[in-house]
């Protein structure tokens, strides 16, 4: 384990809480669904919000001085100091008891529930998860969600060339990551991350391979895709968890199993990979 990592100082942030309230405006919602390509109308004012929309709402908002050089506010406050370079959302586990509605505002009370520190392949790992409850003034609590956030060094993972190619799903689709779409989520999110927009810096400081498509962007696709195999149905319960990178330069596919209805319930397994390239998200979609 990196000797430099204090495990026990990082885990004083266990408990932690942060409080943060966002309106959800009408052209919040159309650009959302101009982005992702849903299909049908745009949600307006006092409709029915698409879900994960929430990913776009109550983000820090500090001045550039406040920056670290990835773009991402410097490291304290709410979060814990991880002194590793590179973070990544690693993983969601997200509940829906309802729909949070457009023209309301949104509150996002968040916990941090763990820190662990641990050896990977690719050198020395933390884990922060943080617990999130989304709620809208007139729709009350309806979303929680346990995000985990990865830190790491700049070591480079195993190729994943390596790795074995992904299976096909039985519904497949295929969308091209281009530099404006990514910049367009980034904008939409607010994340000033720069492996996503900056290529320069994705690859001479980050080593990556081109810019980096979005976890959240590609959740956020595969949940809108499971809705349309379950006639516009979206779940009720959706978890998903990066194993590998996908870069802007080759196509991304969203696969699809089949899904499975067990009384008035179902469930779907979705994955997104490149053409003839390993599971990049792994993610599960349930109805109730």
């Amino acid at each position: 384990m990196n000797p430099s990592i204090d495990t026990d100082f990082l885990r004083g942030w266990v408990g932690r809480e942060e409080v943060v309230a966002d309106h959800l405006t009408p052209a919040l919602a159309e650009k959302f669904h101009a982005t992702i390509d849903l299909p049908g109308d745009v949600a307006r004012d006092g409709d029915v919000a698409p879900r994960l929309i929430h990913f776009c709402l109550c983000q820090p908002a500090v001045g550039m001085t406040a920056l670290g050089e990835d773009g991402h506010p410097a490291r304290g406050g709410f979060l814990p100091p991880v002194p590793l370079p590179r973070r990544m959302w690693a993983a969601s586990e997200i509940v829906f008891t309802g729909d949070l509605r457009v023209g309301e505002t949104v509150t996002r009370r968040s916990t941090v529930a763990d820190v662990v520190v641990k050896n990977g392949r690719s050198g020395t790992l933390c884990f922060v998860t943080v617990d999130h409850a989304i709620s809208g003034d007139r729709s009350g609590l309806v979303v929680q969600d346990r995000q985990t956030i990865v830190y790491r060094g700049l070591e480079r993972a195993s190729p994943t060339a390596q790795a074995s190619a992904a299976p096909q799903g039985s519904t497949r689709a295929t969308v091209r990551p281009t530099p404006t779409l990514l910049f367009r989520y980034s904008a939409l999110t607010f994340n000033g991350h720069r492996i996503h927009y900056d290529q320069p810096y994705a690859t001479q400081v980050e080593g990556y391979a081109g810019l980096v498509v979005h976890g959240p962007l590609q959740a956020t696709l595969l949940l809108h895709f499971a809705a349309r195999l379950n006639s516009g149905q979206a779940p009720d319960r959706f978890s998903f968890r990066s194993n590998s990178t996908l870069f802007d330069r080759e196509d991304m596919v969203l696969h699809a199993g089949d899904l499975t209805m067990a009384g008035e319930g179902g469930s779907i397994a979705l994955w997104t990979a490149r053409n003839d390239g390993p599971t990049a998200m792994q993610a599960e979609a349930h109805w109730l």
